[in-house]
């Protein structure tokens, strides 16, 4: 492996530290090295806090190698004043020569930008080192950019038979989720949760579920709530109406203008591309990445209007004979893998 991809592959490996804590902001991974030893690394602090080239930097014990040493980061540094200083120009102010990125940054307030003024500082400024596997690491932020939309990530369960809910006379009275998955796959669709900025369900899951579609059996940050709720059927009496995390819900409701306590309600045609409408009002609201949790309308109106980058299911042994179907998809099986008796696929377009 060259030098180069071996540093870059580590910067890579850092910025995972960031997913879920950086959002909407990249969270790149950086490592300085100097005489083939890495005498820096960083990746992007919790949104609004430093950079990955700033972390980097501050780590560095002696400042005076910076001069002959190389900065490796997986996205462009930034050029510009956002809720922290350019990049770039904390770079050309240490008097770090080389510098080599992953892949260039799409945000119209950089896009080239930062490359062009590092050369401009007589910077030797190297693009696209482990291109692809960057682009995948930065998937969110590049499709946000790149699509002015979400990364969007369907996921649901299904029975056996292929089924994702039984029929309406076999619940309980009182809603609560009904369980087809074990456990540990439970725990593994919170981990998700707290990896993405937001978590969208339709007005029949709230209803019938009562989910409270936050973290709970992992540690993180609970997701931004979104509800497709045409009517405003959901009232404060549902766990997704409780103000303990924002929420934004979608309706046709003209009147929703009584936005409250981290409540936003957002006006919605119904008739129409209702996906593309809702990720667009989402690119607005500065959302990057998004979990569709259900019910099967709700997952089959993204899948009919193509609008998703990645479809997480899982198939449990539990059999329904009859119930409400689980959505129709043609997707490309990435991976499977097994969960106990839960087996889990990943499939994009």
């Amino acid at each position: 492996m060259k030098i180069a991809e071996k540093y870059m592959h580590r910067c890579i490996k850092l910025g995972k530290n960031a997913l879920g804590l950086a959002a909407p902001n990249p969270m790149v991974g950086c490592v300085i090295a100097h005489d083939g030893k890495i005498i820096g690394e960083g990746f992007t602090s919790e949104h609004g806090g430093p950079h990955a080239e700033v972390n980097a930097i501050r780590s560095v014990k002696k400042k005076e190698l910076l001069r002959e040493a190389t900065l490796f980061v997986t996205l462009e540094p930034c050029s510009h004043f956002g809720k922290t200083p350019p990049c770039a120009d904390l770079i050309i102010e240490h008097h770090i020569k080389n510098v080599v990125i992953g892949v260039q940054d799409p945000h119209d307030k950089v896009a080239g930008l930062g490359i062009k003024k590092l050369k401009a500082a007589g910077c030797q400024v190297t693009v696209g080192v482990l291109e692809e596997e960057c682009r995948e690491h930065h998937k969110r932020f590049l499709t946000f950019h790149e699509k002015k939309r979400p990364y969007i990530i369907l996921k649901w369960a299904e029975t056996w038979d292929g089924f994702i809910a039984p029929k309406q006379e076999k619940r309980t009275g009182k809603p609560q989720p009904y369980w087809i998955t074990n456990e540990h796959s439970r725990q593994l669709v919170h981990k998700w949760r707290s990896e993405e900025q937001a978590i969208l369900v339709g007005t029949k899951t709230a209803l019938e579920d009562n989910p409270k579609l936050n973290v709970r059996d992992w540690e993180g940050k609970n997701p931004i709530r979104v509800l497709l709720d045409k009517e405003r059927k959901i009232d404060n009496t549902y766990h997704v109406m409780d103000k303990s995390v924002k929420t934004i819900v979608f309706t046709e409701e003209q009147n929703a203008v009584d936005n409250i306590d981290g409540i936003i309600f957002e006006p919605l045609d119904f008739q129409r591309n209702v996906a593309q409408q809702l990720c667009s009002s989402l690119h607005h609201h500065n959302i990057s990445s998004i979990i569709v949790e259900g019910g099967a309308k709700t997952l089959q109106t993204f899948i009919d209007e193509n609008m998703w980058d990645e479809a997480r299911v899982f198939k449990g042994k539990t059999i329904f004979k009859e119930g409400i179907k689980a959505p129709a998809l043609s997707g490309i099986p990435i991976t499977t893998n097994t969960i106990l008796n839960d087996t889990l696929t990943i499939l994009t377009p």
